[in-house]
């Protein structure tokens, strides 16, 4: 109710604004008119704005600002120059690099979100912690949801040969297969838009090694790094032949501390 009534006093000073100071000399009505047009402006660009997340909005302005002041210095190197309409030229570097820099700022504004500030400030360390996900926790799909509660710290690492395993599951002719090995990359497609995930590719291979899970215990010593896995079968069996390797942590497990977190 608040807003409607500030809506309804800034429509009136800017009528009122427009009536006493009219641009037009001799016809206050037409800055009567100006200035409820204006108003009218104003409140739709604020409802507009009121759907925006926050951080796109920090982004836009500080986008902005960065525009007007390269706008200014730029205008500043030109200043001794001799350039023909000047004010035409200085009026167009301020609309350019003033839009400009609201454009790109506000497409950048995921820089802007608390998380992402919050990490930036954080041991650095923790930004190198590795999670290698397996074939079977991107298709279980429940480690999209811990991600979005932020439980997860570090790098969520994607092995080259998981996305392809993955994208033969999605080609497979039998059509519960297939319809698993889809889910699986819809799954990983979300968590890579995901804001203040880090998600990686990696390229590295081991020729020698024929079984995607053990190649998984090999990336996992080379970087130090952890799996994340539901494969029953690479967290007791295949692991345990390999006892000086790496840790493995189950989805579900995080899951269920990730509850008890919130």
């Amino acid at each position: 109710m608040w807003l409607v009534v500030f809506r309804i006093f800034v429509l009136g000073v800017l009528a009122h604004a427009g009536w006493v100071y009219t641009p037009f000399p001799g016809r206050p009505a037409l800055g009567l008119a100006l200035g409820v047009l204006l108003g009218a402006c104003l409140i739709t660009v604020e409802m507009g704005a009121r759907r925006v997340p926050g951080h796109y909005m920090v982004g836009a302005l500080v986008g902005g600002v960065t525009g007007l002041i390269g706008a200014r210095l730029l205008w500043g190197a030109l200043d001794g120059l001799d350039i023909m309409a000047g004010q035409f030229v200085h009026a167009l570097l301020v609309i350019f690099l003033g839009y400009a820099g609201i454009v790109v700022g506000a497409s950048k504004g995921e820089w802007f979100e608390p998380a992402r500030i919050i990490a930036a400030f954080k041991d650095s360390s923790r930004l190198h912690q590795y999670k290698i996900l397996d074939t079977s926790v991107i298709i279980d799909g429940r480690i999209a949801d811990i991600c979005e509660t932020g439980f997860l710290e570090g790098v969520l690492v994607v092995p080259q040969f998981v996305l392809r395993e993955l994208q033969q599951v999605a080609d497979s002719s039998d059509s519960l297969k297939r319809n698993r090995g889809r889910r699986g990359l819809d799954i990983l497609q979300k968590i890579q838009k995901m804001a203040g995930v880090h998600v990686q590719i990696v390229e590295t291979d081991f020729p020698e090694v024929r079984e995607v899970d053990l190649k998984l215990i090999e990336l996992a010593r080379r970087m130090s790094g952890k799996i994340v896995t539901n494969d029953f079968n690479l967290k007791q069996g295949r692991a345990a032949a390999w006892r000086a390797g790496p840790q493995h942590q189950r989805a579900g497990e995080l899951a269920q501390a990730g509850g008890a977190a919130g």
